[in-house]
C-alpha cells in the first residue's frame, strides 16, 4: 500500500487540474464576460461554448497522437496556448482579442486535458488518480470562487486565474516522462458490438450533457439576477456544491456495482432533472443553494455509471470513448443554450425545458442499461475523463 502512495504521478494530476479548470470556473467567467465587457447573456454564453468547444476539439485531434508527439512536447505546448490565450484576453477590453484568447485558451485546456487523461487511462490505478485530480481542481475552483469576488470587477480576474494556474503547472512536465506508462492503443478489430445501443447512448449522453451545461453556464446569472444574491454568496454557494460534488465521486466509488446500472442511471437523472429545475427557478437564498449542491453531488454519481454502462458494451473500450466524445459535444453547447433559453423564456421556463429534456433522455438511457444489466461493470469505476463537466462542468 505504500508502494502505491509513494508513486501517485503528481505531475499528471497537476495537468489534469490545469485542463479542467477552465469548465469549472465557467459560470463565474460568463457572467463576468456579460458584466465587464458589456455583452448580452447570449453573446457571453457563445464565448463561454467557443471555449469549450475549442477545448473538447483539441481532445478529438490529440487523443490518439499522444505518443507520437510526446506526453512533455505537448503539455508544455497546452500549458503555453492556455497562458497566452487565457492571459491575453484577461488583459483587453477589446471583444474580438477577448474571444480569440479564450478560444486559443480553451485549445490550450483540451491539450493538457488529453495528455492527462491519456497517462491517467494508462495507469494500474485510475480511479485513484482521477480521484485526486477532482479533489485539485475542485479544491482550486472553490478557492477561486471564494476570493475573486473580493478582488473588484471585470472579465479577467477568473480568466487569469486559469492562465496563473497553467504557468504553476508548467515546471511539473519536466518529470512527465517518468509519471507512469501511457495507455497501449488498441487494435480496431471487427465491427463494434451492441452498435443500436452505443449509438442510443452516445446521443443521449449529449443532449444530458448538454442540458447539465446550459443550467451550469447561467448559474450565476441565476443566482445574482433572480435570486438577488452577492457574488460573494454565489461564489460561496458554489465552493460547497464543488465539494459535495467531491463527495458525489466518492460515493459512487463506495456503491460500485451494488445497485446495478438501471436504478442509478434512470432514477438518478430523474433527480438531476428536479434539482436543475428547482435551481432555475430559485428566488432565494435557501432554494438556490439547495438545487445547486444537490444537482452538483448527484451528476457525478450518475456520470461514473453512464460510462461504465459504456465501457460494458465493448470490452476494448471503443464505445466509453464515442460516447465520451459526445458528451463533449454535448458539453460544449452549453453555455449558449442556456443563455439563449433563458434570454428567450426566462430561467425558470429554460429550468423547466431541460428537465422535461432529460426525463425524455433517462427513458433510452434507462433501456440500455437494463439491457447492459447483464454484464458485469468493468473494474474502473469513475471514468477517467468526468469532469468534462465539470463540472466538467469536470467533468
Amino acid at each position: 500500500m505504500s508502494a502505491r502512495t509513494t508513486t501517485l504521478p503528481w505531475p499528471l494530476v497537476a495537468l489534469f487540474t490545469a485542463g479542467y479548470l477552465a469548465p469549472y470556473l465557467l459560470p463565474t467567467t460568463v457572467g463576468r464576460l456579460a458584466s465587464g465587457l458589456a455583452l448580452t447573456a447570449t453573446q457571453a454564453g457563445a464565448v463561454g461554448s467557443a471555449l469549450l468547444l475549442s477545448s473538447a476539439s483539441a481532445g478529438f485531434l490529440l487523443a490518439s497522437r499522444v505518443d507520437r508527439f510526446g506526453p512533455r512536447r505537448l503539455a508544455r505546448t497546452g500549458l503555453a496556448l492556455a497562458v497566452l490565450g487565457y492571459g491575453g484576453a484577461a488583459l483587453t477590453h477589446w471583444v474580438p482579442a477577448v474571444v480569440a484568447g479564450a478560444t486559443l485558451g480553451g485549445f490550450g485546456s483540451g491539450t493538457a486535458t488529453a495528455v492527462a487523461a491519456t497517462g491517467i487511462a494508462g495507469r494500474p490505478d485510475p480511479h485513484r488518480v482521477t480521484t485526486y485530480g477532482l479533489l485539485g481542481v475542485s479544491a482550486l475552483a472553490g478557492v477561486v470562487y471564494l476570493t475573486v469576488p473580493h478582488l473588484g470587477p471585470g472579465h479577467g480576474l477568473p480568466l487569469g486565474a486559469i492562465a496563473l494556474t497553467a504557468l504553476a503547472v508548467w515546471p511539473l512536465t519536466g518529470r512527465l516522462a517518468g509519471a507512469g506508462p501511457v495507455a497501449q492503443s488498441r487494435p480496431d478489430s471487427g465491427r463494434l458490438p451492441h452498435a443500436r445501443a452505443g449509438i442510443v447512448l452516445a446521443a443521449a449522453l449529449m443532449c444530458w450533457s448538454l442540458a447539465q451545461n446550459s443550467l451550469w453556464g447561467v448559474s450565476g446569472r441565476i443566482g445574482l439576477l433572480q435570486a438577488h444574491l452577492s457574488e460573494v454568496t454565489v461564489g460561496a454557494v458554489f465552493a460547497v456544491a464543488l465539494g459535495a460534488g467531491l463527495l458525489g465521486v466518492v460515493a459512487a466509488g463506495a456503491i460500485g456495482p451494488r445497485l446495478g446500472l438501471a436504478v442509478p442511471v434512470g432514477a438518478g437523472t430523474a433527480v438531476i432533472a428536479g434539482c436543475i429545475a428547482l435551481s432555475a427557478s430559485a428566488r432565494d437564498l435557501a432554494t438556490f443553494a439547495t438545487g445547486e449542491i444537490a444537482w452538483n453531488a448527484l451528476y457525478p454519481i450518475v456520470l461514473s455509471y453512464v460510462i461504465g454502462l459504456a465501457a460494458s458494451l465493448d470490452g476494448r473500450g471503443r464505445w466509453a470513448v464515442l460516447v465520451g466524445s459526445a458528451s463533449s459535444l454535448g458539453t460544449a453547447a452549453g453555455p449558449l443554450t442556456g443563455s439563449l433559453l433563458s434570454a428567450q423564456a426566462g430561467f425558470p421556463a429554460m429550468g423547466a425545458i431541460l428537465a422535461t429534456g432529460l426525463l425524455i433522455v433517462a427513458i433510452p438511457m434507462t433501456a440500455v442499461a437494463r439491457g447492459a444489466g447483464r454484464r458485469p461493470l468493468p473494474v474502473i469505476e469513475i471514468p477517467v475523463d468526468t469532469p468534462t463537466y465539470a463540472p466538467a462542468k469536470a467533468a
